[in-house]
This record gives structure tokens, C-alpha cells and sequence, in this order.
């Protein structure tokens, strides 16, 4: 079985090859501006292929409503949503199609085949420019009443702003470069630390603190054996271990230092979403 893979993002399109259980042939394409448009490179891609494509499996952002075969909320990529695009695709590809959130596949392809392989109960969360993430329940994914579960950037700090305000290196690295008056980007504001900027250290501080509280909360609400963290700045072995210590100090003082969970960096990363959503092809059409 050969499927085509695709991971919508507001300003690219990911593709690749989903064949015995590898991902080849990888690549992008600038995200088009109508819905017609990204059909029509979507069929180009597909057709560009050697092999005989099976499926389509499509990961993209916003709560996607399968039951109802459309992709509700909103996105940077507004023409996706509040259509039939399920039904849109398959005629114009002929071909089925599976579809699921970007956050959900990156935490699918964790679960199945990365840090999460063999966990029941497992949160991911991704932090990028914002913050998003999945639940597992049992070795399922858990979507929520109203397709909001993993929703964690929206909760909110004890200082009153949400996380994907400030638990990003992005926002981080923003709020950094105003108290500076000089613009710095997330990647720069670690090399401060690592070259001993004491100002720079504290507010990465800051940053894994109110990360640790949001991981606190989810904890004891949902109890997970394991929190994988995602996204690029899981590749900074640091971040996992300084959000860890802070979240088991966090639990400590809460008297419950037993109800710690694993905590560990994604083992996918660019790939993630893509690979995520060529195992959500194959639950749906097994």
C-alpha cells in the first residue's frame, strides 16, 4: 500500500510517500490561497509518483470534525474549514482520504512508533510559535465533547496569560528583546544563556516555570504515565530536563511527588505530522 502524505501549514505544504511503513520521497510546496489551488497541486503531486497510490492521508490544523467530514475552528489556512473537504478530495482525487489535526498526528506518530510507544496514558504537547498538543486515553486519542482536547495553549498561567503566550521560545525571545531594546529570535536568546547572560537565563526560567504549571494542571486532572514534549525546542535536551525538575518540585510541594510522569523530548520531528497521519490512514481504512 502507497499512500500520499501531506501536512498543510499556513505557509507550506509537506508531502512525501507513506511505503512499507517508511517515508520517502519528502518535500513541500508554498502553501496555495484558494482551495482549488491546493487540490490541483495535491493532484500533481500524487499523479508525479511512480507507485500506485492507495490513499491519501492529510494532516492539517483545526479541529477536524470526522464524524461530519469537514475541519471546523479556524486557521491560518482559512478556505479548509466549514466545507465538505473529505467529500471535496476524494471525488477530485479519487482516492479516499483520511484527514486529522496536525497536533493529533504528531502525537499519533510519538505513540506508535516514538517516546510514547507502549504508554497508555500519554499527553503530547508541542510547542512552536504556539502551543498545541493530544491526549491519549488507553493507547486512543482522546478528542474532547467539542474536538478541543489538547487544546493546551489555551490554558492560562497564574499570571494571567495563556501558554502559547508564554511558553514559547518565540514570545520568550519577543519579550526578551523589548526589556533589551534589540531584536533577538528564540535561537539567540538560548546562545545568551549559553554564554552565561544572566538576563537571558532568568527569563528561560520564567519560560519552563509557567510550562512546569501547565504540566502540573494536566497531571492531576488527567494523570498520564508520560508528557512527551514536541516541537523544535525539544531538541534542546535541556528544555526536558529543566521543565521536569520544575514540575516535580511543583508536585512536591502539592504533598503528591508520586503522581510524576515520564517525562521525555518527541523522537520525531520534522516528520511527525506526516507520519502521524499515514498511521490515522491506516486505523480508518484497515
Amino acid at each position: 500500500m502507497s499512500i500520499a502524505v501531506f501536512d498543510i501549514g499556513g505557509s507550506a505544504v509537506k508531502y512525501g510517500l507513506w511505503e512499507n511503513e517508511t517515508l520517502q520521497h519528502t518535500n513541500q510546496f508554498p502553501t496555495p490561497t484558494t482551495f482549488e489551488a491546493l487540490q490541483s497541486q495535491l493532484k500533481v503531486v500524487i499523479d508525479a509518483y511512480e507507485e500506485t497510490i492507495t490513499g491519501v492521508a492529510i494532516s492539517a490544523p483545526g479541529a477536524v470534525n470526522v464524524p461530519e467530514r469537514r475541519i471546523d475552528g479556524i486557521s491560518a489556512v482559512p478556505y479548509i474549514h466549514e466545507r465538505p473537504i473529505f467529500d471535496e478530495l476524494e471525488a477530485y482525487l479519487g482516492l479516499p482520504v483520511a484527514i486529522e489535526n496536525d497536533a493529533n498526528c504528531a502525537g499519533i506518530c510519538e505513540i506508535e512508533s516514538g517516546a510514547g510507544q507502549g504508554v497508555n496514558h500519554a499527553v503530547f504537547v508541542v510547542i512552536g510559535t504556539g502551543v498545541g498538543g493530544a491526549i491519549f486515553i488507553n493507547g486512543k486519542l482522546y478528542k474532547g465533547a467539542h474536538l478541543f482536547g489538547g487544546e493546551f495553549g489555551l490554558m492560562q498561567n497564574r499570571n494571567g496569560n495563556t501558554l502559547s503566550y508564554n511558553g514559547t521560545a518565540v514570545n520568550t525571545a519577543t519579550r526578551f528583546s523589548e526589556q533589551i531594546g534589540e531584536t533577538i529570535t528564540g535561537k539567540e536568546l538560548f546562545e545568551r544563556k549559553d554564554a552565561g547572560d544572566t538576563q537571558a537565563t532568568n527569563t528561560l526560567n520564567e519560560m519552563y516555570q509557567n510550562i512546569a504549571e501547565a504540566l502540573y494542571n494536566i497531571q492531576v486532572s488527567i494523570d498520564p504515565e508520560m508528557v512527551i514534549i514536541g516541537g523544535g525546542i525539544s531538541a534542546r535536551p535541556e528544555v526536558t530536563e529543566e521543565v521536569k525538575a520544575r514540575l516535580l518540585a511543583l508536585l512536591t510541594a502539592s504533598g503528591v511527588p508520586s503522581v510524576m510522569p515520564e517525562v521525555r523530548a518527541c523522537e520525531y520531528q520534522n516528520n511527525a505530522n506526516l507520519i502521524g497521519a499515514a498511521f490515522n490512514f491506516h486505523h480508518l481504512h484497515s
